[in-house]
């Protein structure tokens, strides 16, 4: 039996048969919905609007969520068989907290009493991804943003940045910024969400942006409960504030000096290295027009090495940019496990969770 891999992010869960070129089996929401003992699952009177987030800005909160999901997820949708559980690689979100690792691979030990476990960080799997060792990723998800240097497969910790904004922070922008130009349109969140996943993008450069500003072509869109609603320059708004946080009322850099600033940290030799193979992954950063606009500010960066994208390699899925990390994981499953890399069942039980810090990294 292939090992599973699965990456669990704080809108989507993704997770399937380690199968380096192909998408993962699965790829849910990681959103549930709870439904009260006395309550039958097809009655959505009350429980549709109790949810449960089990991973926020990309690390678990939720435990009894996670392993409700997990479950439905390896038994259910992969067919996994109570007794013969096969082995797991999970991917880490950059800089995730000793104690999420211990009890991530405690509940899986001992919950789910898989045979093989692995963990590994988002930032090396995305690189192994387009095949290759060093480079740096620019992970923009749903619930924040990492850039992450990484030399020979190991991730800079001292020169990698974690923000806290991501894909739901613009959905928020976008929701106060159609509130304004519809004042009489009552709008939730989750019609907002499907709003920026069909209307936003990027403009060519800052002075494209304020055109459109002053004058863009609007649009009509019919929202499910029957109200209308129009949509302009707000659509622009959204991948703006990436390369302007100012938009959403932070003093920070934009992205791309971000990731200069970085790199610029690390020692100096290995600046090129890094620069010339930057990995653009996560959800919002395949925004249209996203990565146009990433490759132009970086011809106007502050650094004297100028940040280059590296080319998904023609073989993998065109979807690779938001599953980068899962299809890393894929390959990086092909490895550790066959060559028994990863934590047995034994070595669990003989030296506890902590042994996750010196065999997973």
């Amino acid at each position: 039996m292939e090992a599973v891999v699965v990456d669990a992010g704080s809108k989507f869960l993704k997770a399937g048969y380690a199968v380096p070129d192909q998408e993962p089996t699965i790829i849910i929401p990681t959103k549930m919905r709870c439904i009260p003992e006395d309550e039958e699952p097809t009655d959505k009177s009350v429980s549709d609007e109790i949810t449960v987030d089990p991973v926020v800005r990309g690390f678990i909160k939720d435990w009894d969520a996670m392993e409700d999901l997990l479950r439905y997820v390896l038994y259910t949708g992969l067919e996994w068989e109570v007794g013969n559980e096969g082995q797991i690689l999970f991917t880490d979100p950059l800089a995730t907290p000793k104690v999420v690792r211990e009890k991530l691979i405690q509940m899986m030990f001992e919950t789910f009493n898989v045979s093989g476990f692995y963990a590994s960080e988002q930032a090396v799997l995305s690189l192994y991804a387009v095949g290759r060792i060093s480079g740096c990723t620019v992970d923009v998800g749903h619930g924040k943003i990492d850039i992450a240097p990484v030399c020979e497969g190991a991730v800079q910790h001292i020169a990698s940045r974690r923000f806290e904004i991501g894909g739901t922070d613009l959905t928020r922008l976008l929701a106060q910024e159609l509130q304004q130009s519809n004042p009489s349109i009552n709008l939730n969140i989750a019609d907002v969400e499907k709003l920026k996943e069909q209307y936003a993008c990027c403009a060519e450069d800052q002075r494209s942006y304020n055109e459109k500003r002053k004058a863009c072509q609007v649009e009509k869109h019919s929202l499910p409960d029957g109200q209308e609603i129009t949509i302009g320059k707000e659509r622009y708004t959204v991948g703006e504030a990436l390369f302007q946080p100012s938009i959403l009322g932070l003093e920070e850099h934009g992205i791309v000096e971000q990731l200069v600033r970085c790199i610029s940290s690390v020692t100096y030799e290995n600046h090129r290295q890094l620069l010339e193979n930057t990995v653009l992954c996560g959800s919002t950063a395949s925004m249209p027009g996203f990565e146009e606009r990433f490759q132009k500010e970086a011809h106007l960066c502050s650094s004297a090495v100028r940040p280059l994208l590296v080319k998904p390699p023609e073989y993998m899925p065109e979807n690779l940019t938001k599953n980068s990390a899962w299809m890393g994981g894929a390959i990086l499953a092909k490895v550790v496990f066959p060559q028994n890399q990863h934590v047995t069942k034994g070595e669990y039980d003989e030296s506890g969770p902590s042994i996750v810090h010196r065999k997973c990294f």
